[in-house]
């Protein structure tokens, strides 16, 4: 089953569907986060046992090893939380400005075809309906004064 949000000009995923499973460039921005978080902190080790490591070679070089693995087994969780949380927030984020750019062409679109015009102002009708059933003319005509001053005037 297939669970997509109405746009303006198609069909988009859901959100749900991008929360179930990681895709493949959350992984990858996952792994380049684990590998430079690790690379920083065997650069800061390897400057920290510098002195020391002239005289004990080999164990500085396990000491090494070791902090490589320590950090990948910390950072492991840490960067794939981060990475699918950018990731989500940058498709949310691409989303929102491809629907702005796309309710901008259909309102100028809009303005120069006069029935587009008129299922559009249908529609908002209908959205300030389901606000609030309007009791008599004079919220009505407030409404209706307020979506034409709202819509840049358009039959002003």
């Amino acid at each position: 089953m297939n669970t997509t949000a109405k746009s303006v000009l198609g069909t988009m995923p859901a959100v749900s569907e991008a929360l179930t499973a990681p895709s493949t460039s959350s992984k990858t921005l996952a792994n380049l986060l684990l590998a430079a978080g690790v690379a920083a902190l065997v650069v800061a080790v390897d400057q920290m046992i510098d002195s020391w490591a002239e005289s004990h070679v080999v164990a500085a070089w396990l000491a090494l090893w070791a902090v490589a693995v320590l950090a990948i087994w910390v950072l492991r969780g840490l960067t794939r939380h981060l990475a699918q949380n950018l990731m989500t927030g940058l498709d949310a984020w691409s989303a929102h400005v491809a629907r702005g750019r796309a309710d901008e062409r259909l309102w100028s679109m809009a303005q120069s075809d006069p029935r587009l015009m008129s299922e559009l102002q249908v529609a908002m009708d209908r959205a300030s309906e389901a606000s609030g059933p309007v009791r008599d003319l004079e919220t009505l005509m407030t409404r209706s004064a307020a979506r034409l001053v709202r819509d840049r005037m358009y039959y002003i």
